[in-house]
């Protein structure tokens, strides 16, 4: 009996943190709406040297609050990584914005695999629907697996949070998947961070010609 009750305790909990992390992450992507506007009425995302006046008024708090909320975004993979990507590249510009991203990205995927590799497929419960765990949990099997997980972790454009879940399931020791996102975390910053940033100026030449 003890044990049943045991049982259904943390079924209940276990709900109950599926439910609030989804609640979290609707009142995450309002909240990023309302920063967003914020920044812009202060005129920091619209007047250059308003954005270098506020970086350099918090030039050693803000570069360490931000990789901790890149660790924070990857931990709990509840905002679009992307979205926090850029905002470090517009915010501290291309060199300081690349490396608190990296930092940030880096730290965050190492805790990430070691929760999954601690806690297994409850975890990635927590923040994914079993049929997208299922569509790359297949994949696991594939001797082209780890090939696929580089091109991930290196795309702009991959999901890359489910996947570095899906590795820590795997087979994958911490020090090749660290080694491995220590190599190919640069080339999705860049490319995530140009991408977005010139891809709409890239777009709007396009449609004028």
């Amino acid at each position: 009996m003890a044990n049943k009750r045991l049982f259904l305790y943390n079924k209940s909990m276990y709900k109950f943190w599926q439910k609030t992390f989804q609640i979290i992450g609707v009142l995450a992507l309002i909240a990023s709406a309302v920063l967003v506007v914020w920044l812009f009425k202060m005129g920091i995302l619209n007047d250059q040297n308003a954005l270098k006046d506020w970086v350099s008024h918090y030039k050693i708090v803000a570069p360490l609050i931000f990789i901790i909320i890149q660790i924070v975004q990857i931990v709990i993979p509840i905002i679009p990584g992307g979205v926090t990507t850029v905002a470090g590249y517009l915010v501290f510009g291309p060199i300081l914005g690349f490396l608190t991203n990296y930092i940030g990205l880096v730290a965050g995927s190492v805790i990430l695999f070691l929760l999954v590799r601690r806690y297994g497929k409850p975890f990635i419960r927590l923040f994914t629907k079993d049929k997208e765990i299922q569509k790359y949990e297949q994949k696991l099997d594939s001797k082209w697996y780890e090939y696929f997980f580089i091109f991930c972790m290196a795309s702009p454009i991959s999901p890359a949070d489910i996947v570095v879940m899906i590795t820590g399931l795997s087979s994958m020791s911490l020090r090749r998947f660290t080694t491995i996102i220590l190599i190919t975390k640069p080339f999705s910053i860049l490319g995530y961070s140009y991408l977005w940033i010139y891809g709409g100026e890239l777009l709007r030449y396009l449609m004028r010609m």
